[in-house]
């Protein structure tokens, strides 16, 4: 019986999830734009996951890769990459405002680590950023965004997903402020602060913190304030449903 089971496996067909991921395809496109500090870049998807790369270069490296069922599928997902003195513009949107998982474009920015990003927006998928000190302001309606090695303004949001940085250093003139509604924001710092001003805030969740806080921990929301030294800059973070969780190190740098 053992026998005869193995010879029908072997002759059935493949399953249909085999036969689809064979008939997909892909597209890559690669552009190197400048991007200087008067040149802000943005960037659109609906469904994919962006790569911010920062590191010690001049200009951007942009590559973009769509993927569909079938090639005539690519047409659903257009590219458009538009550099005007002020922004560079990378923009795959599904047509017909869609949201359809099997047409996706991932995105990979290597960019000046001073950039500024003035947008990332992604429906659905995930945003992974690593060695940028610029400005970030990035929104992700389902999915994570991970962050690591990083500093400046940063403004993050997740609507159904986390918010989770690592190794992150404060800047003078910077801000971080990040947000999930339902969802965990995790934040660990390179070095214990000597001046900033710390709020968190979980509405219906936990707030756990290296740095002492001051804290409401009564019915409803629950709330952790401080003011360390000169009370700037300014780190935010909340929650809808989930936790806030900042780590730092024991010692001040």
């Amino acid at each position: 019986m053992l026998l005869a089971a193995a010879l029908l496996l072997a002759a059935a067909p493949p399953l249909p999830v085999a036969r689809a991921a064979a008939r997909d395809v892909s597209d890559r496109q690669t552009q190197v734009v400048t991007l200087s500090a008067a040149k802000a870049l943005a960037i659109d998807i609906t469904i994919g996951a962006v790569r911010i790369e920062g590191a010690d270069r001049p200009d951007a490296e942009i590559v973009v890769e769509r993927r569909a069922p079938a090639r005539e599928g690519l047409a659903r997902v257009p590219l458009a990459i538009e550099d005007t003195p002020s922004r560079v513009s990378v923009r795959a949107l599904q047509t017909n405002h869609t949201t359809d998982p099997a047409y996706r474009a991932d995105v990979t920015v290597r960019v000046p680590r001073a950039a500024v990003i003035e947008r990332v927006r992604v429906m659905e998928g995930r945003i992974d950023v690593a060695g940028l000190s610029g400005k970030l302001t990035a929104d992700i309606r389902r999915g994570p965004i991970n962050g690591t090695d990083l500093s400046g303004t940063l403004r993050l949001e997740a609507g159904i997903g986390s918010v989770t940085l690592n190794n992150t250093r404060l800047s003078e003139d910077g801000l971080l402020r990040l947000r999930a509604f339902n969802g965990d924001v995790k934040l660990t710092l390179a070095e214990r602060p000597t001046d900033a001003r710390i709020m968190a805030l979980a509405v219906n969740g936990q707030v756990r913190s290296d740095i002492p806080l001051t804290r409401r921990n009564t019915w409803g929301p629950r709330w952790g304030e401080t003011t360390l030294g000169k009370g700037a800059p300014v780190i935010s973070l909340d929650v809808v449903t989930g936790v806030v969780e900042l780590k730092s190190p024991n010692r001040t740098p």
